[in-house]
């Protein structure tokens, strides 16, 4: 098996892992307000997509610094991988639970597994295509501003109501 396979593995088992503790983090923090930037802190959607998002972040910082010589794409691959998967969350959700008119827990769960199998396997493909490359910087961005939104909106979210 190959480096980027290898690492390829570990980050998903690492990502389900991260992300599944970090629905229950903030809780077991005392509800510490440093914890609630990067875990979830209430049962919406939108706090949902931390669980993919921040513990892909993070691992994508180790697999790219493990690969990255073999793999020069690996950046680029990782943003989109993990822009792909934080918008494969709402996106799942809102149209099973439209159709459904209700969320079921078991389908939510799956709902966060397949998003980052997905996720994953768009970040393998993509760091051996090198097909987004070119937009390697405006991907960057994205993923600072979804960074910082996650963060702002945790505790000065948007009254929509």
């Amino acid at each position: 098996m190959n480096k980027l396979k290898v690492f390829t593995v570990i980050g998903i088992l690492f990502t389900l892992i991260m992300g599944t503790l970090s629905h229950f983090t903030y809780e077991w923090s005392g509800n510490n307000p440093i914890v609630g930037l990067v875990s979830a802190v209430n049962e919406s959607v939108w706090e949902h997509m931390k669980l993919i998002f921040f513990p892909m972040l993070f691992y994508s910082f180790f697999m790219s610094y493990q690969v990255k010589n073999q793999y020069p794409c690996i950046s680029s691959a990782f943003n989109a991988g993990i822009l792909l998967g934080t918008l494969l969350i709402p996106t799942v959700y809102y149209i099973y639970t439209g159709i459904l008119g209700y969320n079921l827990l078991i389908l939510d769960i799956g709902t966060f597994v397949i998003s980052v199998l997905i996720s994953f396997y768009a970040v393998y493909r993509l760091s051996i295509s090198c097909r987004f490359k070119k937009i390697q910087v405006p991907l960057q961005i994205i993923v600072l501003l979804f960074t910082i939104s996650f963060m702002v909106f945790t505790y000065v979210h948007p009254d929509f109501t």
